[in-house]
């Protein structure tokens, strides 16, 4: 299905909150706000909501009796928040990297974005990256964008980037979930579901491997691979990934979405305010304005 471009996604689309099934409530909350700065916004017996300033990042939702999930089964590769300086970025990296190293899974010039990798202490992946200016993003005639894997060094990026005052003022500086990566059994039913039916455009594809797609021109809002994954079937309920919030810009946005999963027959729940509905994975989505 060739989608039109009243049938694309609005281009003020953005990534929002990403909610986390949890089984250990007070050592992910601390890690949260220890490791990686944030701060609670809300709290109750449901679970705790952490950001900075007003804005919601991480939903840790208590589930209690709930596994871990196998690594080779679908759901959430990593959540991504973006920093809007080098020097925000690096007082994070600093503070993630103090309160367990071993958390730290490694760092890469992606040519778009500079990014740092670390695992929560439920195996939840996260990335903590900075963008460089889109201008410097390159482009070929087809709308897919130039990135890479190149190695990143950590310590010299500090050394860099670090400075007393963005250590002073972690918690205030802004940051906002900038994409989310998730694990899937092939990127041929994701591109489908994606790109095709919830309009999303493709801005990189590796293959058979990952499937990168975006709204607006950005480099990706999500992303989708099978490197431990490969033909993962839908998720059973387990610890990690809870669900994704997306945002648009108005309700004629998730009205045109509506007709969109009705058409291609994907069961959805339209309240008259916000979206719910899964992908082929399980994956729980919800979509509102914002």
């Amino acid at each position: 299905m060739s989608l039109h471009t009243a049938d694309k996604l609005a281009a003020e689309t953005h990534m929002n909150t990403v909610q986390l099934k949890v089984g250990n409530m007070p050592l992910m909350s601390q890690y949260y706000q220890k490791a990686l700065g944030l701060t609670v916004l809300s709290e109750s017996a449901a679970g705790t909501v952490l950001g900075r300033g007003t804005q919601e990042l991480i939903n840790l939702s208590t589930a209690p009796g709930l596994q871990l999930p196998s690594r080779g089964e679908a759901g959430l590769f990593h959540t991504a928040l973006l920093f809007e300086t080098q020097a925000d970025l690096a007082a994070t990296v600093l503070s993630a990297a103090q309160y367990d190293q071993s958390l730290f899974a490694g760092s890469s010039d992606h040519l778009v974005s500079e990014a740092f990798y670390f695992s929560d202490p439920e195996g939840n992946g996260i990335e903590l990256y900075w963008d460089r200016p889109r201008l410097k993003w390159n482009w070929t005639d087809k709308g897919q964008v130039a990135m890479d894997t190149i190695y990143l060094d950590p310590n010299k990026f500090l050394s860099t980037h670090l400075s007393e005052e963005s250590v002073a003022r972690q918690q205030s500086a802004g940051a906002e979930v900038g994409h989310v990566h998730l694990q899937v059994g092939d990127v041929h039913t994701a591109a489908k579901f994606y790109v095709d039916i919830l309009g999303f455009d493709q801005t990189a594809l590796l293959g058979d491997q990952a499937l990168f797609i975006s709204a607006g021109g950005y480099h990706h809002h999500m992303a989708m691979n099978v490197w431990n994954s490969r033909g993962a079937g839908p998720r059973k309920d387990t610890l990690g990934l809870g669900e994704v919030l997306i945002t648009v810009p108005t309700q004629d946005e998730i009205g045109k979405l509506v007709e969109r999963l009705n058409f291609a027959k994907i069961q959805n729940h339209h309240t008259g305010q916000e979206l719910r509905f899964k992908d082929p994975w399980n994956n729980q989505l919800r979509v509102a304005v914002g």
